[in-house]
């Protein structure tokens, strides 16, 4: 819970029952669980949102191919990004790197993909 900014330092509390706990222990331990509900709100955002099958076994294959695709986002974050780029949320990253524009043609029997050329 915020209750004030004071002079640019922000002043935050929260409330716990934990006992002889030091207070670095405890802030250590609220900013993992933050860091959980990231992971969490990217998963949904990446298809754990909804299972998309009606069959169990099919939506477990599914929830393997979004883990899969979890890693791969993490791993790319970690080596191929730095900077801002490193911090952006999964939905800007799909937006920004993972598509490109194309329009797909029907000619005759034919379907052509035809990329942007830049």
């Amino acid at each position: 819970m915020r209750f004030t900014d004071a002079d640019g330092m922000r002043l935050t509390c929260f409330a716990t029952n934990t006992k002889n706990t030091p207070i670095t222990a405890l802030e250590l331990r609220h900013r993992q669980r933050a860091r959980a509900e990231d992971r969490i709100r990217a998963a949904r955002a990446t298809g754990l949102r909804n299972l998309p099958l009606h069959d169990a076994a099919h939506n477990q294959i599914w929830l393997e191919i979004v883990q899969i695709a979890l890693d791969l986002l993490a791993w790319m974050l970690m080596l191929a990004l730095t900077g801002a780029a490193r911090r952006r949320e999964h939905r800007r990253l799909r937006l920004r790197l993972f598509s490109a524009a194309a329009q797909l043609v029907t000619t005759g029997r034919r379907r052509i993909l035809r990329l942007a050329k830049r």
